[in-house]
């Protein structure tokens, strides 16, 4: 029987309803939690793939998966990419991927670690010219990190005062500063294997379970085809084989607002029946394709298989 490891948080309606859905499909393929009391480097790993939906918070688990993907296991998603990742290098790379991004600008800590030398800042310019920034990005301004997510320290900014009052409470996070883009529709694509992508009307000014409002039935399939090209290129661009990918509609051009989702939000309570039952048979047909192609060879270095189904 071949294994594949699920490495989870708080959630339990995505891994069980995947564990399940897996089994109904009558293959040799089974999904497990994963458990881990401490790794040595020569440790066996008995999984062929492994869904990764917490290293982002638990740093142990970044450095095991890491271990396993060079030893192997096809892990979803890529530690290796993960750990690359920002905010202001993926606005970056959007934009050469031709996907139209906010104005961003990225700011040099507020804060530091406390042993550092005055004399190790000296490349840094300061004060920072706040009304330059203020007139690149526009206001209102979103100042958020640029490594995170879950809305934690995002400020939503009208003046240059509450600018800087944003930047002084950020402490030691690299935070930027983005155009604040006026929409009159939102668009959340749910993207598997870098192959499979679902648009869902979405609202983020609503509480958070009653954000997703169904299907876009009002997008232009010119638009559609667009949000679906560009969602699938971001997600081939990041590395990411599960992902969410948000756009906001401005004068009829989808501008990608929030795509480093590397452990989207799959849980029933948030996504509805419909769209759940979409996430687990898509991410079942997934973990079922790698699990049961040839193992890679172990790595002599960085990273074992990657790529899309």
């Amino acid at each position: 029987m071949k294994k594949v490891g699920l490495l989870v948080g708080r959630e339990r309606s995505f891994p069980n309803g995947l564990i399940e859905r897996v089994a109904s499909r009558g293959v040799d393929v089974a999904v497990e939690w994963v458990r881990l009391g401490g790794t040595a480097l020569d440790s066996p790993n008995p999984f062929r793939v492994i869904v990764d939906r917490l290293s982002h918070e638990v740093p142990y688990y970044g450095v095991y998966l890491k271990h396993a993907q060079m030893h192997g296991v096809d892990v979803i998603n890529d530690p290796f990419a993960r750990l690359a990742e920002d905010k202001f290098t993926a606005n970056d790379m959007a934009a050469r991927l031709g996907v139209a991004v906010p104005r961003t600008v990225v700011l040099p800590n507020k804060e530091h670690v406390a042993d550092i030398a005055p004399e190790s800042l000296t490349n840094l310019m300061f004060p920072l010219n706040w009304r330059a920034i203020a007139d690149y990005v526009g206001l209102p301004a979103v100042v958020k990190p640029a490594m995170g997510g879950g809305w934690k320290s995002v400020s939503v900014v009208a003046t240059i005062d509450a600018l800087v009052a944003a930047y002084d409470a950020s402490g030691q996070l690299t935070m930027i500063v983005q155009e604040h883009v006026t929409w009159d529709r939102y668009v959340r694509c749910i993207c598997i294997g870098r192959q499979k992508v679902l648009p869902a009307s979405w609202d983020p000014r609503r509480p958070h379970f009653e954000r997703y409002r169904g299907e876009p039935e009002d997008l232009e399939p010119e638009l559609r085809a667009r949000i679906e090209t560009d969602a699938l290129e971001l997600c081939q661009g990041l590395g990411y084989d599960m992902n969410s990918v948000e756009f906001a509609i401005r004068d009829g051009v989808p501008v990608a607002i929030d795509f480093t989702n590397s452990a989207p939000d799959f849980d029933v309570t948030s996504l509805g029946e419909r769209f759940f039952d979409w996430v687990l048979d898509a991410m079942a047909d997934l973990v079922i394709a790698r699990a049961e192609r040839p193992p890679a060879p172990v790595a002599a270095g960085h990273g074992g298989r990657s790529g899309s189904m």
